[in-house]
């Protein structure tokens, strides 16, 4: 007799509740006059808190080791996702403080903005907690959907529908690699479960190579490590620059929770083969990211390649997971400082940002000290622990991500990364020359008196700083979340 796979509603709940609350944010909406919209937005921040709450309950569930009866049949619920999830829904909640008054600012204030984000947020958390390539794929669109509209969402702006568009149809092109890669493993194993994968991955010959070789292709777009990044630029101009924040950050590390989860845990047999390929596009990413910001104009476009620069350093610490024990703690520690560090220096953005989109170059940072000291200094900060300078959470994440390069015995990659963050130096510390050395009247005060946006860039200083200061704590939490999913994916 057929009986149905039980299901502890529990590993899934905090996923249930950012979707179902996405929902419920719909029906707000229709409710809502238009005058109104900003009581959408609190009322998202509700829904991010009560499903953080939720997911922080799940540190240490089961163990670290489910039975089938304790884990929803293609969801985990281990440590690392819990991690993760975490940092996804911290995104969410800082890009509402920074979307807020922006969005009235931009002329764009609609309801949809917010629940589309939560189901993309959704969409992030799945892709952490998948147990099956399927629900990965299933995740990555779910991830991937909400973001292509938000991207357009400034709409009848060129720039912003032009974003949209080319993101989506290199979108579904990354998509058709994936898919097909999910094929051909299964092809391999016979099974698209990561712990079948795991087990079977060795015997697949050439077709388990192609299919890596294609899964890495999809993941590689998500992540806009080169070369596959070409879209990054011209899609971070053209968005809204809220959305920009929250791409910046949960689209990069959604992308590499399922990468670390399927090369690290279920494709290791493979890893003489992917290591190295993973370790020269770590190089590439790093030297075209940080090369290429130095002659960009436009703020947006030059933290998009910085954004690509450090998707260069995370996969360092992937490139170098296998072979060293702190590879793929040391990625993890430094999304969750780029979280705070990069939606902090969007938020300073976004305060200097003028209606319609200008605002945004360089020039329009001259003389930002005199006219609002507290965000220039903040910038400054912010800018400082991009480069990698200490105190600061970037310091600290550099840091362990090139001692476990040197731990892996890949001396060369840790080379390039430092030698490419002191390149970046230059374009990041140029921001602040601009700031503090250079008294220009003709732009106006940056927006100053936002409660909600002035909220997000005092935390992310003060976690910045503490990941800055004391980052031991931190790392250890990171390492326990990677040797939770070990054991999970082993276990079957």
């Amino acid at each position: 007799m057929f009986q149905t796979p039980s299901i502890n509603l529990l590993v899934v709940l905090p996923v249930l509740i950012v979707a179902g609350w996405a929902m419920v944010l719909m029906v707000v909406d229709l409710i809502v006059p238009d005058d109104r919209k900003k009581w959408v937005a609190w009322l998202s921040l509700v829904g991010l808190v009560l499903a953080f709450i939720q997911t922080v309950g799940l540190w240490g569930y089961g163990g670290g080791t489910f039975t089938a009866a304790e884990r929803a049949p293609m969801v985990l619920a281990d440590n690392y996702s819990v991690f993760l999830n975490a940092i996804f829904l911290l995104t969410g909640f800082l890009t509402v403080l920074i979307s807020a008054n922006y969005l009235s600012k931009a002329s764009i204030e609609r309801g949809e903005y917010y629940y589309l984000m939560l189901f993309s947020i959704s969409g992030m958390m799945l892709m952490a907690q998948a147990n099956d390539l399927i629900l990965v794929f299933l995740a990555l669109e779910l991830l991937s959907i909400p973001l292509y509209v938000l991207s357009g969402f400034a709409r009848p702006r060129l720039d912003s529908e032009e974003s949209a568009l080319k993101y989506f149809l290199l979108g579904a092109f990354a998509s058709g690699f994936l898919v097909f890669g999910i094929a051909l493993v299964y092809g391999a194993t016979g099974s698209t479960s990561l712990p079948t994968v795991l087990d079977n991955i060795g015997d697949g010959g050439s077709i388990g190579l192609a299919g890596a070789a294609l899964l890495l292709v999809g993941f590689a777009f998500k992540v806009a490590v080169v070369p596959f990044h070409m879209w990054t630029p011209d899609v971070y101009e053209g968005a809204p620059t809220a959305v920009t924040a929250f791409m910046s950050v949960g689209a990069k590390v959604g992308g590499f929770a399922a990468m670390i989860r399927i090369f690290i845990f279920a494709l290791p047999d493979l890893s003489d083969t992917w290591v190295p390929a993973l370790a020269v596009i770590s190089a590439l990413t790093m030297i075209v990211g940080n090369f290429v910001a130095l002659a960009q104009p436009n703020i947006k476009r030059m933290l998009a390649y910085s954004s690509i620069a450090h998707a260069g350093y995370i996969l360092m610490g992937v490139a170098a997971g296998i072979r060293s024990d702190t590879g793929v703690s040391a990625a993890l520690f430094y999304m969750l400082a780029y979280l705070f560090t990069n939606l902090g220096a969007f938020a300073v953005v976004v305060a200097v940002e003028q209606r319609n989109g200008q605002g945004v170059m360089l020039d329009n940072y001259k003389g930002l000290a005199k006219r609002s000291p507290m965000l220039a200094l903040a910038l400054a900060y912010f800018m400082l622990s991009l480069t990698g300078v200490p105190p600061s959470g970037g310091f600290s994440g550099k840091f362990f991500l090139f001692r476990a390069a040197l731990d892996a015995d890949l001396v060369w990659l840790a080379v390039v990364g430092v030698v490419t963050s002191v390149v970046s130096g230059y374009f990041y510390l140029r921001v602040v020359y601009l700031s503090y050395m250079f008294d220009h009247e003709g732009d106006p005060a940056p927006v100053s008196n936002w409660p909600a946006l002035n909220t997000a860039v005092a935390l992310t200083v003060v976690v910045t700083f503490i990941l800055g200061i004391l980052p031991g704590a931190w790392f250890e939490v990171a390492q326990q979340a990677v040797f939770a999913s070990v054991q999970a994916i082993a276990g079957g």
